[in-house]
C-alpha cells in the first residue's frame, strides 16, 4: 500500500508517521507514506499556493495549478483512465462524504491512495471535479486543514492491512466492524464474542479484578464462553443505544437483539 500526501505542511506528518501501528507498518514494508510539499510546485518567489475567491467572500482558496503539477510529478493516473479498484485520489474537505469504517475497509483493498489536504477557505473546485474520485470528511466539524484528516485515514486504513496488527482478530472484533456471518468463516475456533455488525464495541476489563472498590462483571470470570458472548452482545447493544442510537437503524440485528433493545 502506497500513500501519497499532498500538503503545504509536510513536516506535520513527522509525528503520525513515526509512532505506533503506522510506524511499525512502514518499518515492515507493508506500507509506504510519502509527503509532497505543495509549495515546491509554485512559480513565484513567494511560493504562493492560494488566491482570493472569485465572487468575493472571506478567506483564501488553494489554487489548482500547484496541485495538478504535484499530481503529475508523482504519476497520478488521470481520472478518466484511473482504475478505481487499485488507486484512489481523495480530497480532504469539510464538505466531503463522512469517512467510516466501511470506507476504511474499502480503501484497504487498494494499492495506492493519494490524499490532498485542503486548507484556508477551501480548494479550487476544479481539483475535486477533474482530479479526485472522492471527497472525504472525518467529522461534522471544520478543521484548519486536511492534514489531521489525512493522518486519521492513513491510520485507520493501515491497521486493516494483513500483517500490521499483532492479532488479526483485533481488526475484526471492534466498533463498526463486521457481522458474525462475515467473520465466522475465517475463524479457526469459536469465539467468546460477537462481530459488531456496525455497533460499538463492548466494555473491556483487565487485571486486577477489583479496583477502587469496583469489581469486574461476574460473567467475565466464570469461564462460560456462551454466557460471556451473550453479555458482550448485550453490552454492545446497550452502549450503542446510549451513545450512537443512529447506528441501530442500519446495524445487523437478530430477533434476540431487537428483543433486548425493546426491554431497555
Amino acid at each position: 500500500m502506497r500513500f501519497e500526501i499532498i500538503t503545504i505542511f509536510p513536516g506535520f506528518f513527522a509525528g503520525p508517521l513515526d509512532y505506533g501501528v503506522v510506524s511499525r507498518a512502514i518499518r515492515k514494508g507493508v506500507v509506504s507514506a510519502n509527503t509532497h510539499d505543495l509549495r515546491a510546485f509554485t512559480h513565484d518567489r513567494h511560493r504562493t499556493v492560494d488566491d482570493r475567491p472569485f465572487g468575493g467572500g472571506e478567506g483564501m482558496v488553494l489554487k489548482a495549478q500547484p496541485i495538478f503539477e504535484c499530481a503529475a510529478s508523482i504519476g497520478i493516473t488521470p481520472l478518466a483512465e484511473r482504475d478505481l479498484t487499485h488507486e484512489s485520489v481523495i480530497l480532504l474537505a469539510a464538505g466531503g462524504k463522512p469517512f467510516t469504517q466501511s470506507i476504511a475497509h474499502e480503501l484497504s483493498r487498494l494499492e495506492r491512495i493519494t490524499m490532498i489536504c485542503g486548507r484556508y477557505e477551501g480548494v479550487d473546485e476544479r481539483v475535486n471535479t477533474l482530479l479526485c474520485d472522492r471527497e472525504l470528511s472525518v467529522g461534522d466539524y471544520v478543521l484548519s486543514g486536511g492534514e489531521l484528516g489525512a493522518a486519521i485515514i492513513l491510520d485507520a486504513v493501515t491497521r486493516l492491512l494483513p500483517g500490521v496488527l499483532g492479532n488479526a482478530d483485533s481488526a475484526r472484533f471492534e466498533s463498526f466492524g463486521h457481522s458474525d456471518e462475515e467473520i465466522e468463516h475465517t475463524l479457526e475456533s469459536p469465539q467468546a464474542t460477537h462481530g459488531s455488525g456496525g455497533l460499538l464495541d463492548y466494555p473491556h476489563y483487565t487485571r486486577p479484578a477489583e479496583f477502587l472498590g469496583h469489581t469486574i462483571p461476574e460473567v467475565l470470570a466464570n469461564g462460560d464462553h456462551a454466557q460471556v458472548r451473550k453479555w458482550r452482545r448485550q453490552q454492545q447493544l446497550l452502549k450503542t443505544a446510549r451513545n450512537r442510537p443512529d447506528l441501530l437503524a442500519k446495524a445487523d440485528l437478530s430477533d434476540e437483539d431487537r428483543a433486548f433493545l425493546a426491554s431497555l
